[in-house]
């Protein structure tokens, strides 16, 4: 057994309507303003009256009492299917009954109220009324089931409107069904540019959105799904992929030439470091020459050798009785004699 959750079918309707007023362009703005304000309208009627409960086909529906049931001898509840057509009923002492056409196919339980209905077809669809008879008549449930079969796969083609843009027509076409949509897409978001509704399928709902680099095709009503995805960046590539490729030589030469230039600089830097270095090693200084201010020896004219001199004393011989005294007070005298020597023949 499948439980759904109760939905609001006007609700569904609203969320529709405002995505659909969404995808309007601005020409026709003003009419989809009207159309929803009018389902605006609608919506605020809708939601006080019946619950609206989807249920796929040939699965269970559970439909549940949520306010409080008393039962006493003069009352009775039952489940009633549209007008006149009833399900089952619980009586005071909470013995079941199951009418004719719904037994071995539904279950009523006494603790609860709830009802659950086995492999429902489309004949299920309509109006379920939880009723307490006696003295006055109480609902205290109401429901409007649907049964829907699993929507149709759908087809997503993308066509580009140019050689050199990402810009790019998405289709996406229910496969069994008269039902398509348009979309211009860019790297951005999509906008809808044509549609094809069916009549008899309102149902359902065709949704095509974007979500990164990937559009995504969306086919769904209210108990399934089917959805296609293609991933527009492979698109792009393929229609503008000379472009990036020149747009990457182009930088790669630009790095390429920068480094050389960079290289080049430094080695002629590098090379007049060392010049420089090698001319201040090999550099020699002139050494200042003294003069000398002393006059030079003259030399004899007759030969060009030094001359030696020869140094002697010579004294005046007193014989050997001198006397000591006048020998120890005379002065010695110095005879200065130049002898020259000549040279060797």
């Amino acid at each position: 057994m499948q439980k759904r959750k109760a939905l609001l079918v006007p609700e569904v309707w609203f969320v529709k309507m405002l995505c659909y007023f969404l995808h309007c362009s601005f020409g026709r703005m003003m009419s989809c303003c009207v159309v929803l304000f009018a389902f605006s309208l609608l919506y605020i009627i809708a939601v006080q009256g019946l619950q609206h409960v989807f249920v796929l086909h040939g699965k269970d529906l559970h439909l549940d009492v949520e306010k409080p049931v008393v039962l006493d001898k003069k009352t009775d509840f039952f489940w009633r299917f549209n007008t006149t057509n009833y399900v089952g009923k619980i009586s005071y002492n909470k013995e079941i009954v199951l009418f004719d056409g719904y037994e071995g196919r539904a279950d009523v339980f006494g603790h609860n109220y709830s009802l659950v209905l086995k492999n429902v077809q489309h004949n299920d669809s309509g109006d379920y009324t939880a009723v307490v008879t006696g003295g006055k008549e109480q609902r205290p449930a109401e429901y409007k089931v649907i049964v829907q079969d699993p929507v149709s796969p759908v087809n997503l083609t993308l066509t580009s409107s140019s050689s050199d843009s990402c810009n790019l027509t998405v289709t996406c076409t229910i496969v069994d069904l008269n039902i398509s949509r348009t979309f211009r897409c860019d790297a951005h978001n999509c906008s809808l540019l044509e549609e094809n509704l069916s009549t008899t399928d309102m149902c359902s709902s065709l949704i095509v959105y974007l979500q990164q680099d990937t559009v995504f095709c969306n086919h769904s009503n209210e108990v399934s799904w089917k959805k296609s995805t293609k991933v527009l960046k492979s698109q792009c590539d393929t229609k503008s992929g000379h472009i990036d490729a020149n747009n990457t030589i182009v930088t790669v030469c630009v790095v390429v030439a920068i480094i050389i230039i960079l290289v080049v600089g430094y080695i002629h830097h590098r090379t007049k470091q060392k010049n420089t270095r090698e001319t201040i090693e090999n550099t020699v200084y002139a050494v200042p020459e003294v003069i000398r201010t002393t006059p030079p020896v003259e030399q004899s004219p007759i030969s060009d050798a030094s001359p030696t001199s020869t140094y002697s004393f010579v004294r005046p011989h007193t014989g050997p009785n001198g006397s000591t005294e006048a020998r120890s007070k005379a002065l010695p005298e110095s005879l200065y004699a130049q002898v020259e020597i000549h040279p060797r023949s």
